[in-house]
């Protein structure tokens, strides 16, 4: 294992290339790129090269919802006024 290699997450099928790679606890983990978060290594498998679908920058921020930041989170919800919005429920 090593960076740039293609691996699949086996849980969920997500495939990645290796962006890095941590010793913690006694577990190696793995960071992949399409998600950038750390897999634990026991989990991973090699992946065809077919399976990976390379993600843009431009696409991932789309897919996180848009925000670039946690002060983009903070100014939209300072920006939400309650008031306008009508309670309603049942009961």
């Amino acid at each position: 294992m090593q960076l740039g290699d293609l691996l699949k997450y086996t849980p969920t099928s997500t495939v990645g290339k290796i962006t890095d790679i941590r010793e913690r606890d006694g577990k190696v983990w793995v960071r992949l790129d399409f998600t950038d978060l750390y897999y634990e290594s026991s989990n991973l498998i090699p992946a065809d090269p077919s399976e990976y679908i390379e993600v843009s920058y431009k696409e991932r921020s789309s897919y996180e919802g848009g925000m670039q930041s946690i002060d983009d989170l903070r100014r939209l919800t300072e920006e939400v006024d309650i008031s306008e919005f009508t309670p309603s429920g049942g009961g």
